[in-house]
């Protein structure tokens, strides 16, 4: 029987060394987004609109692949709505903010009800203590956002962005670290 041995290629700390380098342009980019969250909310909000802009042409290409299926006119009505609500807000992006703002409110408040709801029936199994303490934190969220709204809007969006984006990079960092800690160890 023969062994062979891996050696970690070239490539491979080279991908190392890019997820270290996203990681920490990942967190810059959180921090700054904490630090001028109406910058990052209205980042976030154009960024939703081209998705929904891209969205809207593709309901269209498949709107013209499955015309023989009947669908055809559902399809069209829904490329439409994207395309509409997409333009409209990358024209009008502060309002776009706010209705997403108001969105992610009601997003949060249904959350936290099935959270609460999941948590009473898993009450019996254990850790399940940990899923009443979610929602109650995101009850909390929804409660903030929807007090303050729409003036909240200003900060909500781009402060949980940039929450969500340091803590993914921080997280894709030390794993990315870890990984080139055991491909120096096994060359």
């Amino acid at each position: 029987m023969s062994t062979t041995t891996f050696a970690p290629s070239s490539p491979l700390r080279k991908a190392l060394n890019w997820t270290i380098a996203l990681s920490v342009v990942m967190i810059v980019a959180g921090i700054l987004a904490i630090l001028v969250p109406p910058i990052a909310g209205i980042a976030t909000t154009i960024f939703f609109a081209w998705m929904l802009i891209i969205s809207g042409v593709l309901h269209f290409v498949y709107a013209w692949h499955t015309r023989g299926t009947g669908g055809m006119f559902w399809e069209l009505l829904l490329g439409a709505v994207y395309l509409f609500v997409g333009f409209y807000t990358v024209l009008h992006p502060l309002l776009g903010l706010v209705s997403l703002t108001l969105v992610l409110g009601a997003y949060l408040l249904v959350e936290a009800v099935l959270e609460f709801i999941l948590a009473v029936r898993l009450r019996p199994v254990a850790g399940s203590g940990w899923m009443f303490f979610d929602s109650l934190i995101t009850l909390i969220l929804a409660i903030l956002i929807w007090r303050g709204w729409p003036a909240s809007s200003i900060w909500v969006i781009g402060v949980l962005v940039g929450v969500s984006m340091l803590f993914s990079g921080v997280t894709r960092l030390m794993v990315s670290l870890a990984a080139r800690r055991v491909v120096n160890q096994i060359a």
